[in-house]
């Protein structure tokens, strides 16, 4: 006999049947008259994470919604503001997530503050929606409307409150009320406080205050949960031996080679992740002319990694 019961799957069933904690979001758009207008939305996830050259999100949402109709006029730029658990936040962030309110009257009680994010520094001409400052994070991002031809959809007219096929599969109008946005991420803001810990080493008791929302569920409330304590696990070390990574590196490129205490600094990184180490470590040596690579270069790779991470 199992010990779990079968529970029927329903429209929105990530809330309706089940229990699955979710960021909670204010998204940034622009509306019909320039001015930035924020909707508040839990379903944004991590799209595309890694190997593409650029980094993107998913946003899924109602097709008549404020956000998708801002999107689908043509209005493409995007801000992801990730809100921390604050007092009276709760009430003023499900005041935003009301459908049916025009961008007006959503803005008129907007109980948060506006202002630019960094997007416009470096390319003042391209109209981009405010951020949110009580965000611990903001990505600005832009639709990705090149994806699936949903540029297609760009212009296309509800009809008595929902669109018509044709649908796509993952980008543009999905169904007959739902869109998906695949959001190539611009910038990754963060707070100084938050920023350090990742660049410092991340500590727990410098973690934001992340509030997690699980969903509109009973027909009467949203429901948030705060930030538990962290409690950090050790990685079990599983270090690889060295004639395994050589086996690697040797078979990375012939015309660049390592040297073993090369290789003694990287016994420590994750199989699965041991190819693509191996070849930014080739791209640098190539790029300075560089046919061996021993613990002397390696540490300038290291170093010049760490510099990366710490930029912005």
């Amino acid at each position: 006999m199992s010990s779990f019961k079968d529970l029927r799957i329903v429209d929105n069933f990530y809330q309706t049947s089940s229990y699955f904690p979710m960021p909670t979001v204010m998204i940034s758009t622009l509306a019909e008259d320039g001015s930035t207008s924020v909707g508040s939305y839990s379903l944004c996830f991590p799209y595309y994470i890694a190997g593409k050259g650029y980094y993107a999100m998913v946003l899924e949402a109602r097709n008549s919604s404020n956000t998708a109709q801002h999107l689908l006029a043509g209005r493409k730029t995007v801000a992801l503001n990730f809100m921390p658990d604050g007092f009276g936040y709760h009430k003023k962030i499900v005041a935003q997530g009301w459908p049916g309110d025009t961008p007006a009257e959503k803005m008129k009680n907007f109980g948060f503050t506006l202002e630019d994010g960094l997007c416009i520094e470096e390319d003042p001409k391209t109209a981009r929606p405010k951020v949110v400052a009580e965000a611990y994070q903001v990505m600005e991002c832009t639709w990705m409307s090149d994806l699936e031809n949903a540029e297609e959809d760009i212009g296309r007219k509800l009809e008595d409150g929902c669109y018509p096929p044709p649908y796509r599969n993952f980008n543009g109008i999905t169904s007959q009320y739902g869109a998906h946005f695949i959001l190539r991420i611009d910038k990754m803001l963060m707070k100084p406080k938050y920023h350090q810990n990742i660049i410092d080493g991340v500590k727990g008791r410098l973690w934001p205050n992340v509030l997690i929302c699980h969903g509109y569920r009973d027909s009467k409330n949203f429901w948030f949960a705060r930030t538990p304590r962290l409690v950090p696990e050790m990685l079990p070390l599983r270090e690889a031996t060295l004639s395994s990574v050589r086996y690697a590196a040797d078979r990375t490129d012939p015309d660049v080679h390592f040297t073993d205490d090369a290789l003694q600094m990287i016994l420590n990184v994750p199989r699965i992740f041991l190819p693509t180490v191996l070849k930014g470590c080739v791209k640098w040596a190539k790029d300075h002319n560089v046919t061996e690579i021993t613990a002397k270069e390696m540490q300038i790779i290291n170093d010049k990694r760490a510099k990366e991470k710490g930029k912005g």
